[in-house]
């Protein structure tokens, strides 16, 4: 609860017991693109990456406190004109229940060595 609130109060609003959507990044894609970045057969090179877009599909909102599981998977990785475009497809689901609370899509872009 500590974490959502100090989020809440960082984006100039009051705490009030609820989650944020934009807090979605944290839960999504804050758990799994790491995992994507640190795998070497993965090969992005953080210097390069620029994170070009983020969108998230609802089912529902998390309660603060509800445990939730996120998932991703490489959408597509594909490269054009010398940059590569990896698109990260997380779903998250509510740990107890199953039932869906969103999909995020992330695209990532990374620059060529010419760029």
């Amino acid at each position: 609860m500590e974490a959502v609130d100090a989020f809440s109060r960082a984006l100039g609003l009051s705490p009030d017991g609820s989650v944020p959507p934009t807090y979605a990044a944290v839960y999504a894609l804050g758990t799994t693109a790491p995992q994507l970045f640190s795998d070497p057969l993965a090969e992005v090179d953080l210097g390069r990456l620029l994170h070009a877009s983020q969108e998230f599909e609802w089912s529902r909102h998390p309660t603060i406190g509800e445990r939730v599981e996120a998932r991703a998977r490489v959408a597509s990785d594909i490269t054009r004109r010398g940059a590569r475009f990896i698109s990260l497809e997380t779903e998250v689901r509510g740990a107890e229940r199953n039932d869906p609370v969103c999909v995020s899509r992330a695209l990532f872009v990374i620059r060529g060595s010419d760029a």
